[in-house]
């Protein structure tokens, strides 16, 4: 039994560990080595697999991907995403989606991405949009992935494969944005006080960060949310006061992204050979929002393309014209980051202080064996 603590409720998960490897991570030196990057996550990660679903949350349409030299491929971006950034940075190829039927033998052996828009950590969130990739379903499509690996290569290779592998989570946002948030289709902020909801989220969460474990897998960087209450479709709600971002909502945020910082912490005590990290992403979009001079922005309260107030009433539409100066907007469309701003998450992520990514940033992960 492991006893999950966080926020003053505790969560009891029963892990049926698998494959433990005994020694505790160490340090090595040289090149970093990740052989296989396996994302799971929401829009903010997602590199096309919408594209193969029932689902109006889509971005494979222009004006996305209008500086991915006008390619449109489901990426909720101007150009590259999180995921394609951190995989420059890594110095290897930004993983194909699942969904994609092209996405099997070798092309699987660099990782896979699974992350799907409107996915959340809770299954009837994002429903709304139509079908997608839920958390629990991600896993089961990473255990499939698993399972072609195990046949590709030997038991030992295999072990050392997964040990080495980066795997990233982004989840929690569609909790909120379209689940809790959203009143008069769920019926989540009726049921929960905001700790009682990120709780419930944290418990699940967790325990699908102990299966991560049980398949293998041993570095996991995990991203809490964003400042929620500063996207332009929570500014447009007009609940804030002009030209400020919702305070309320931002308000209910600090439970989860405490609790995910705290089961790390618990984690990375009670599994053996595991490193899971916590990236502050509400930290870094704050210090951009606080201080966007610094970031070489100047437009943070509204999208770059969007409809309405603060262009984020009506998402980025098709075809049309977007700002000419995209770099100088933190926010692309009304929920998410241009790739200027997602370019200065992904740097902290990699290379940030503890503050940024705790306890050991991206580039250290990789160099611990």
């Amino acid at each position: 039994m492991m006893r999950i603590q966080s926020g003053g409720y505790a969560f009891i998960i029963v892990a049926v560990m698998a494959s433990v490897i005994t020694q505790q991570p160490e340090l090595v030196t040289g090149q970093a080595r990740v052989p296989a990057m396996f994302v799971l996550g929401d829009s903010l990660v997602d590199v096309g697999n919408n594209n193969f679903l029932a689902t109006i949350a889509r971005a494979n349409y222009l004006p996305y991907g209008i500086d991915l030299n006008f390619r449109p491929t489901g990426r909720f971006s101007n150009g590259l995403n999180f995921i394609d950034l951190l995989a420059q940075l890594l110095g290897i190829s930004s993983p194909p989606p699942f969904a994609d039927p092209t996405t099997s033998g070798n092309r699987i052996l660099g990782g896979v991405n699974f992350a799907s828009a409107a996915a959340g950590i809770l299954d009837e969130s994002g429903q709304n949009y139509g079908d997608r990739f839920t958390m629990n379903r991600q896993m089961v499509n990473l255990g499939t992935t698993v399972t072609q690996l195990r046949t590709m290569m030997s038991p030992q290779n295999l072990t050392d494969y997964l040990a080495r592998s980066l795997v990233i989570l982004v989840f929690g946002s569609n909790d909120y944005i379209n689940n809790y948030l959203m009143p008069n289709l769920y019926s989540s902020s009726i049921r929960y006080r905001p700790p009682e909801f990120a709780n419930l989220l944290l418990s699940q969460y967790a325990r699908q960060l102990l299966t991560l474990y049980g398949l293998g897998l041993r570095k996991i960087y995990i991203t809490g949310v964003a400042p929620l209450g500063c996207i332009p479709s929570q500014r447009a709600t007009g609940v804030g006061p002009p030209g400020r971002c919702v305070d309320t909502v931002n308000q209910i945020l600090g439970t989860f992204n405490q609790g995910i910082r705290s089961i790390v912490d618990q984690l990375n005590q009670r599994l053996p050979g595991a490193i899971y990290v916590y990236g502050n992403t509400y930290g870094a979009f704050g210090d951009m929002l606080n201080n966007p001079a610094a970031y070489g922005l100047s437009v943070v309260d509204r999208a770059c393309c969007g409809v309405g107030r603060n262009q984020g009433q009506i998402n980025c539409l098709p075809l049309q014209n977007p700002c000419p100066n995209r770099s100088q907007y933190l926010f692309w469309d009304a929920f998410h980051p241009t790739q200027s701003a997602l370019s200065v998450l992904a740097r902290r992520a990699f290379y940030g202080p503890p503050n940024d990514a705790y306890p050991v940033n991206i580039q250290q992960m990789t160099l611990l064996h």
